[in-house]
């Protein structure tokens, strides 16, 4: 009889030849369990999403009352649904009062695409900016703004009319025009290694946007709901977007994304054609339950504050030679080394030791950190400590082998 992993290579879609291939069993707090009972630490959250950390009690409650009341029952938009209701009002009860219409998707692409039709159809322009470095997700319209043209070169022909900037650089906001119907930017630029922008350089931005008439699409895909230590990014810059894209940590576990814009331009998908947008399983009532309940104790629980407290606990307790820099901001930091081959090297020997981490995919040399915000202090150091043997180990290792 085939093993399950056995099975997982042979029917399950690959997308690498290297996959991981830990077998886990459940998952509780910071920890993920394999076949064995052995705990791994994980300090990436599913990539952003168990900010709560997995299994929350409260968002497991929620998801089974309304799998006993209903889950599918129609496409999104149609039937006044409880979950989807109660959700997007809560997360318009925690925004600026222009970021007032949900559109709620299955995932944070998906979230893109929507923002990017809604900006067009708006504006009646078809140029879109983005920038270097930037990652938004992997279908068609979310690749053509990507900023790393080896992950995109082999799917062309992509969309047309996207220009790309650079990050910080003012001189490049001239390229913003009255012909721009769009800029979109991470808040907080990820797989490009977390990359965070100065405050001048965003409040610059947002002018240009504002003086030309193109809507600025901020993606807190990864970046929102405490993960910096504000509840959403864009806090840190004292600007707001025209649409935010939200997702990862907004379903609580499940899946689930929207964009967020103000009503007038939300209204644009009414007419010319009606059904601008469709989506079937966007907004699912079980997800937007999990949803409701994930914001409900990241709020209630008032986790947010003790998020600089922990990246002050990471850079205190994080010290290597071997460590070019420490990027970021909050829980969502980036530990940068020499080389992808160390980095892989540390961070293979750091899963070994049951401590789960990753790198970027624009950014391959070096380590992302994004732990859920409940883990302890206790936690982060003793993580902290079993990486900083991983890279005394492998860094003495790599010498030998130079």
């Amino acid at each position: 009889m085939l093993t399950l992993r056995q099975l997982f290579l042979n029917n399950n879609a690959q997308t690498t030849h290297f996959p991981l291939l830990l077998e886990f069993e459940r998952a509780e707090g910071v920890y993920i369990y394999d076949e064995a009972g052995n705990a791994y630490t994980d300090l990436i959250s599913g990539i952003g999403v168990s900010n709560l950390g997995h299994s929350n009690p409260k968002v497991v409650n929620a998801v089974k009352d309304q799998v006993d009341k209903y889950m599918h029952l129609m496409v999104y938009g149609e039937y006044v649904q409880t979950p989807q209701v109660r959700f997007a009002e809560k997360l318009v009860s925690i925004l600026p009062k222009t970021l007032n219409s949900v559109y709620f998707t299955n995932s944070g692409a998906e979230a893109v695409e929507g923002a990017l039709k809604l900006a067009k159809r708006f504006t009646g322009r078809q140029q879109v900016v983005a920038f270097h470095g930037s990652y938004h997700g992997s279908t068609h319209g979310a690749l053509s703004i990507m900023g790393n043209e080896e992950y995109k070169q082999a799917y062309r022909p992509l969309l047309p009319g996207i220009n790309f900037i650079s990050l910080n650089n003012l001189p490049d906001l001239e390229l913003i025009t009255e012909q721009t119907a769009c800029v979109i930017l991470e808040t907080v630029q990820g797989e490009a290694g977390i990359r965070v922008p100065n405050a001048a350089y965003m409040q610059a931005l947002r002018n240009r946007c504002t003086q030309v008439g193109a809507l600025l699409i901020l993606d807190e895909i990864q970046a929102a709901f405490g993960r910096t230590g504000k509840l959403f990014a864009f806090e840190h810059f004292d600007i707001v977007p025209d649409i935010l894209l939200l997702a990862k940590a907004l379903g609580g576990g499940m899946p689930v994304g929207a964009f967020v814009a103000q009503v007038d331009v939300m209204s644009a998908f009414k007419e010319n054609p009606i059904l601008g947008h469709i989506t079937t399983f966007g907004g699912h009532p079980v997800c937007c339950a999990a949803g409701l309940a994930a914001l409900e104790v990241l709020l209630d629980e008032n986790l947010i504050p003790g998020v600089t407290e922990k990246e002050a606990i990471i850079r205190q307790h994080l010290v290597h030679p071997a460590i070019k820099e420490i990027r970021g901001k909050g829980l969502m930091l980036a530990v940068e080394f020499e080389s992808f081959e160390l980095n892989k090297k540390i961070i293979d020997r750091c899963i070994a030791n049951h401590i789960i981490t990753d790198w970027f995919l624009h950014c391959s040399n070096s380590m992302r950190l994004a732990p859920p915000l409940t883990i302890t202090n206790t936690q982060l150091m003793e993580a902290c400590l079993i990486i900083t043997e991983a890279i005394e180990f492998e860094t003495r290792a790599f010498a030998n082998l130079s």
